[in-house]
């Protein structure tokens, strides 16, 4: 029962876990040096492992047109947020629940739970082989994969596969998306990579910039279309960043004409806010910005979005501050996205996430066609599909050991 586990990283690492302990031996390839380059860089942000919420509003982070939700039900049932803890916890090391929910060790590092994580694999006598990039898979009775390794081919045979060579962000952990033309002429549909949790570029008035780039705007209601979020947002001098503006992504990649909508005062009615301004009837924007106590860039933004601004009554600016819209141009490119959206169709497999034209060969993590906010999901993500792929691939290779 020879597996080979195409990537490493933490859906990669969690399907090798899974079908090594049940008995499979398991061969592990990555194109770079080490493994989990990318979990490392997750670390950097303390390494938000899952988020502690219900599991019904959990798993609607995860829905896919082409999938029901039961279908993501089952696959975090497999290893959901409390599964996380107390798998961290058998290594050793301690998690804890933010008050936004979110799920970090309480070192706030993600290279002691690696460490501690390979070692484990390695006692269940996975073998790693390092700088070994895929070009080619062929199938006859077995499974015949090609790497690139030092400038020369190397051809190696195994029962059955796992593939998690992740999306197409932080290309230079290894998650670069290259893995994408061998699968489309394997026959694989395959979406297009695109950037997801991240940034979007506006046009600020060269005048606004210097009163708020790198400002965060918090306690924000913001709207795209008809989806409403509650979060914060970065000013940045190309646009905005943030879990508010991330959320919305789906979204906004779906409109002719993207762009965003802020409430910057969700908890007062325009009714309250003029009522605030009593009788006063010229200077509303510099009245406000005491009665309403206005930040600083909030009050440039006002003032300067998108040119020079004059507001002739204080019902109207009530308005704007709470309908404040932002027109974007386009998101940011896929290199400097947290995440992105698009890969192997979910149509394309099947519950146990095996390639219906490749049996053998299970898919897990980011490569597939999912996404989900930032806060816990993409790595809740990419540990629950890793280990339905190396449960799954398990069953496959010992059902085959039968025949």
């Amino acid at each position: 029962m020879n597996l080979a586990i195409i990537g490493g990283g933490p859906a990669g690492l969690r399907a090798a876990e899974v079908a090594a302990k049940g008995g499979a031996n398991v061969h592990l390839w990555d194109a770079k040096p080490s493994v989990g380059r990318k979990f490392l860089v997750a670390g950097k942000g303390g390494l938000n492992l899952t988020k502690a919420e219900s599991k019904e509003s959990f798993v609607r982070r995860y829905s896919h047109a082409s999938k029901p939700i039961s279908f993501w039900e089952s696959l975090i049932s497999d290893f959901d947020s409390e599964a996380i803890r107390t798998w961290a916890s058998e290594l050793g090391v301690e998690t804890f629940v933010a008050s936004t929910g979110r799920v970090y060790p309480k070192e706030l590092r993600a290279a002691p739970l690696l460490r501690r994580w390979v070692s484990r694999l390695r006692s269940f006598e996975v073998q790693f082989s390092m700088r070994h990039r895929l070009i080619g898979m062929q199938r006859t009775h077995k499974f015949h994969l090609d790497f690139v390794h030092d400038g020369n081919i190397v051809t190696q045979v195994a029962d059955a596969v796992v593939l998690a060579l992740g999306g197409g962000s932080w290309p230079e952990t290894g998650s670069d998306g290259k893995w994408t033309t061998l699968l489309k002429n394997l026959g694989v549909g395959v979406s297009d990579l695109i950037p997801a949790n991240c940034g979007w570029e506006c046009l600020w008035p060269t005048e606004l910039l210097p009163f708020i780039e790198g400002k965060p705007l918090k306690a924000l209601t913001v709207r795209a279309g008809d989806v409403s979020v509650q979060g914060e947002l970065l000013v940045t001098k190309y646009g905005l960043e943030g879990g508010a503006l991330y959320q919305l992504g789906p979204t906004l990649r779906t409109m002719e004409a993207p762009a965003i909508s802020i409430d910057f005062r969700p908890h007062s009615s325009i009714e309250q806010l003029v009522s605030k301004m009593g009788p006063i009837q010229r200077n509303f924007l510099q009245e406000a910005r005491q009665r309403w106590r206005l930040s600083d860039d909030v009050f440039a933004l006002l003032s300067h979005f998108p040119l020079s601004s004059h507001f002739d009554s204080a019902e109207a600016l009530a308005y704007r501050l709470k309908n404040f819209l932002i027109p974007l141009q386009k998101a940011r490119p896929i290199e400097e996205a947290i995440s992105s959206a698009g890969g192997v169709q979910l149509s394309e497999l099947d519950d146990n996430l095996m390639l219906r034209s490749l049996p053998g060969v299970f898919v897990a993590g980011e490569m597939m066609d999912w996404e989900a906010p930032t806060g816990g999901y993409l790595l809740q993500g990419c540990f629950a599909t890793g280990s339905r792929a190396g449960t799954s691939a398990l069953n496959w290779l010992k059902s085959r050991a039968s025949y």
